[in-house]
C-alpha cells in the first residue's frame, strides 16, 4: 500500500476499522463474564466463597455469586461501555497502524515490515487509541465493580458515569489509570509482530499468500501471540484497573503509579501483580481467536465488496 492512491488507500482503512470493530464486539459479547470476574480479582482480590465452591473452581464460583446476587445483568456489567470502546478503538487502531506501517514501507515500498519497524507502528497506534478511549474503560472499570462497594450511589449507565466522573473528578478521573494504559501498549508491540510472525511462518509451511490462511491458521497465531504477550505484560493491568476503580468518594488507597505498585508489592508481594491472570487467559485466548478470526473472514468480505482495491491485507 502506497500514499500515491488515495481512494484505494481509504478503502482498505475503512475495511481495516470496520472489520477491526466488528470483531471486537463479537469477542466482547462472548467474553464478557469472564472480563467482570477478571477486573474484581484485579480490584478486590479473591472472593469470599464457601469451601466446597473453591475446590470446585474459583471461575464457576464467582460467576455463580454474581448470578446469585445480580442477576444475568451483573455478568454483563461494563458491556455497553466496552463496545463503545471497542468500535472507536480499533477504527483508530487500525487507521493509525496503516498509516505508519506505509510510512515506515515509504523508502522500500515493501508492505512487509521488519519486527522492529512492525513494534514501532503497533506502539504509536496502541499510544493513540489508549488516549482517545481511556475515559470509556474508566467506566466500564466502575461499572463492572460498583456491585462490590456498599454506601456509594451506583452509576445508572455509560453516559451517566461518564457525566458524573466528569462533574465528580473532572478530566483527572476520566483519565485516572492513563500512565498504566500507556505502559500496555508493550501488549500489542509484543502481540501484532508475534502474530504476524507466526502467520508468515504458517503460511510458508503451507506455500500459500498470508491473506489466504485459513481459521485454524489465524486461530494457531492468534491464540500463542495474545497468551505470550498477555502474559509478559499483565502486571499493568492490575495497576490501570485498581487506579481506574478509586473514585472521587472511595477512599483512595493509591496516590499515584508509582504509590500503587509499591503498595500492590508489599503487601500482596509478586503474586498480586498476577491476579486474575488465569481468568485473563481464559478469557483473551478465546477473545483473541474470535476477534482475529472474525478480523480475517469480515475483511475479505468488506475487500470483497470494494473489488477496485488492488492491495492484498496483511495485519
Amino acid at each position: 500500500m502506497t500514499n500515491d492512491s488515495h481512494p484505494p488507500n481509504s478503502r482498505s482503512l475503512l475495511c481495516n476499522a470496520g472489520a477491526g470493530a466488528a470483531a471486537g464486539v463479537i469477542a466482547a459479547t462472548f467474553v464478557c463474564p469472564l472480563d467482570v470476574i477478571k477486573t474484581r480479582l484485579q480490584v478486590h482480590g479473591l472472593p469470599k466463597l464457601g469451601n466446597a465452591t473453591i475446590r470446585r473452581s474459583l471461575i464457576v464460583g464467582s460467576l455463580e455469586q454474581i448470578f446469585q446476587k445480580e442477576g444475568l445483568r451483573g455478568m454483563y456489567r461494563g458491556l455497553a461501555p466496552t463496545v463503545l470502546a471497542l468500535l472507536p478503538n480499533w477504527a483508530v487502531y487500525f487507521t493509525m497502524y496503516e498509516q505508519l506501517k506505509d510510512c515506515l514501507c515509504s523508502n522500500d515500498g515493501k508492505h512487509q515490515l521488519s519486527v522492529g519497524a512492525n513494534m514501532l507502528a503497533a506502539s504509536g497506534a496502541g499510544a493513540a487509541t489508549t488516549c482517545f478511549t481511556n475515559p470509556l474503560w474508566v467506566v466500564k472499570t466502575r461499572l463492572q465493580t460498583q456491585g462490590m462497594r456498599a454506601g456509594v450511589v451506583p452509576y445508572r449507565g455509560t453516559f451517566s458515569a461518564l457525566r458524573r466522573i466528569a462533574h465528580e473528578e473532572g478530566i483527572r478521573g476520566l483519565y485516572s489509570g492513563l500512565v498504566p494504559a500507556l505502559a500496555g501498549i508493550s501488549h500489542v508491540a509484543i502481540q501484532f509482530p508475534t502474530y504476524e510472525k507466526i502467520k508468515c511462518y504458517l503460511a510458508n509451511q503451507d506455500n500459500t499468500p498470508m491473506d489466504k490462511l485459513g481459521a485454524r491458521d489465524v486461530a494457531v497465531a492468534s491464540s500463542v501471540s495474545k497468551i505470550f504477550a498477555s502474559t509478559l505484560t499483565y502486571p499493568h493491568e492490575v495497576v490501570r484497573s485498581r487506579l481506574q476503580e478509586q473514585g472521587h468518594h472511595s477512599e483512595k488507597r493509591y496516590s499515584g503509579v508509582v504509590d500503587c505498585i509499591r503498595k500492590v508489592f508489599q503487601q500482596e508481594g509478586f503474586a498480586g501483580f498476577y491476579r486474575g491472570c488465569a481468568t485473563n487467559l481464559l478469557r483473551t485466548t478465546p477473545a483473541a481467536v474470535i476477534t482475529f478470526t472474525s478480523f480475517e473472514m469480515v475483511h475479505r468480505f468488506l475487500v470483497n465488496l470494494f473489488p477496485s482495491d488492488p492491495q492484498p491485507h496483511t495485519l
